[in-house]
């Protein structure tokens, strides 16, 4: 019998970082594998109920790609965590812009600014303001939220 585990718990749970480009590469594919089923929570904002179609996904994998590689000026990725690089069911991608102390010294825990998750979502209070840019970037890729 399998035990069914919440999101929160989920999301609380072991992550694997991306540190590499090409890890990132190989966890984007993964997801292609199986294009459905998956929501698109940008946190802060209104929690998705419905999921993405894979049209959707496949522009939001290639958009948030060039944003994590255009705004993460670094040789290494390190900032996308998934659940299981093989069989993904939870990936959290922290945005660039704010990434808070990386050694944790200042007690602020800053979450991810978006979750691809196949666990529907619930809410995870941030004290993030988006700035209006990553809003027109978010209008253009979804124009109905």
């Amino acid at each position: 019998m399998s035990t069914v585990i919440s999101f929160k718990q989920h999301y609380q749970g072991a992550f694997t970082n991306m540190l590499r480009w090409e890890q990132l590469d190989k966890l984007w594919k993964q997801v292609q594998v199986v294009p459905v089923g998956w929501y698109i929570y940008w946190v802060g904002k209104e929690v998705p109920t419905t999921t993405v179609t894979a049209v959707e996904l496949n522009q939001f994998i290639v958009e948030m790609d060039a944003l994590l590689r255009r705004e993460h000026e670094h040789d290494y990725c390190g900032i996308v965590y998934v659940d299981d690089p093989t069989q993904p069911q939870m990936i959290k991608i922290f945005d660039p812009n704010h990434l808070g102390s990386s050694c944790g010294s200042s007690g602020e825990v800053v979450p991810p600014g978006w979750i691809l998750t196949k666990i529907p979502p619930e809410s995870i209070l941030t004290q993030v303001i988006h700035p209006a840019n990553r809003k027109r970037w978010w209008q253009r890729l979804f124009p109905i939220v």
